[in-house]
């Protein structure tokens, strides 16, 4: 099936074309959408399954694929050649695009009475729904899903009490991302850049809860990819093992056809709470019906604490949480604890 559509130019380009060259229903896999070029006639050709014509005659040619493509010369010159693909103005026909999932998860704090009770609902290893989109046309074939590596670290909380959670550590993140791309729009190089990036990072997170090398890294790999704020969390939680991929969708289309795709996560504050959440909801009757909600709208909810008192922890496997335990030597066990002791006399002022 060929369909007409846009392509894998910069957001500026106005004639596009797509061609579902996998037969999927979409045209949002690498090398089904492209930018038309100009021909010598002032029309536009799509280069997807683009064929050399054939000389009939002196100065005449043929199209191979059928006589109701036309021969045209490329604007730029040379010999003419033709398409199956038509293309489409994206300034008459524009892309559509889902909102971006805006969710802000449990709060921290809610509300209490006279005792200091909470009166909200309390939530266990709750998470946050966000997504991330894999090499497409609105990322500029970039892969804003590509695991970054454990940027953030995990345990159990108590390393970032001044932040609050891990989600706002990678917040954090995109906020000296952002100073970096400035920097580096304004004529800095990309090292230059990301040193501005990681200062920004420094004043506004305690350092026991990044590792800041790799987001220095991670800053310069991103400065001139497409990839928005919540691309560049959910990279970061998912290589950092906090995230459970609930599955993908379609995020962008133009006249109804699929350009770019989005994959759905649940993102928690640390591993062991994703371990937790995958291995806990199977045992209770209140997921049975929901599981993790849909790509499009995950359900990342905690348990409450009727259903944590319910979950039999005999029946869950957490070798993958044990193992990165065990795997730390007593050094940098060690070098944890001082960063964590020299961060804390950090914020009290010592």
């Amino acid at each position: 099936m060929v369909l007409a559509g846009l392509a894998a130019a910069p957001a500026h380009a106005q004639q596009l074309c797509a061609v579902d060259l996998n037969g999927n229903g979409d045209a949002a896999d690498p090398g089904e959408t492209a930018s038309c070029a100009g021909t010598a006639s002032g029309g536009w050709q799509c280069p997807i399954q683009q064929t050399a014509c054939t000389v009939t005659a002196p100065g005449v040619y043929a199209c191979p694929l059928g006589n109701q493509y036309a021969c045209e010369a490329p604007a730029s010159g040379g010999a003419p050649t033709c398409s199956p693909n038509a293309c489409i103005d994206t300034g008459a026909s524009p892309i559509e695009d889902e909102p971006v999932v805006d969710d802000p998860g449990a709060p921290a704090d809610g509300a209490v009475d006279a005792d200091g009770n909470c009166t909200a609902n309390i939530e266990i290893f709750s998470g946050r729904a966000v997504r991330c989109r894999p090499a497409g046309l609105k990322t500029t074939f970039q892969n804003c899903c590509k695991d970054k590596g454990k940027i953030v670290k995990d345990g159990m909380g108590s390393s970032i009490s001044s932040i609050g959670t891990k989600i706002a550590v990678a917040k954090g993140v995109f906020t000296g991302m952002k100073a970096a791309y400035t920097a580096f729009k304004a004529g800095a190089t990309a090292s230059q850049a990301a040193s501005a990036g990681a200062n920004a990072i420094i004043v506004g997170i305690d350092p026991t809860s990044i590792a800041i090398s790799l987001a220095v890294n991670f800053m310069i790999e991103v400065l001139l990819q497409g990839c928005d704020s919540q691309d560049m969390e959910t990279g970061m939680l998912r290589g950092s093992g906090m995230c459970h991929e609930v599955g993908s969708y379609c995020s962008s289309k133009i006249l109804g056809i699929c350009v770019q795709k989005a994959r759905g996560h649940c993102c928690f504050n640390t591993k062991l709470g994703r371990i937790i959440q995958e291995q806990g909801r199977p045992q209770l009757k209140s997921f049975n019906g929901i599981g993790w909600g849909s790509p499009k709208n995950p359900i990342c909810r905690g348990f409450t604490p009727e259903e944590f008192q319910a979950l039999d922890f005999s029946k869950m496997d957490l070798s993958e949480y044990y193992s990165e335990i065990e795997a730390r030597t007593q050094g940098e066990i060690q070098v944890d604890m001082k960063d964590k002791i020299d961060a804390y006399m950090q914020t009290v002022g010592h």
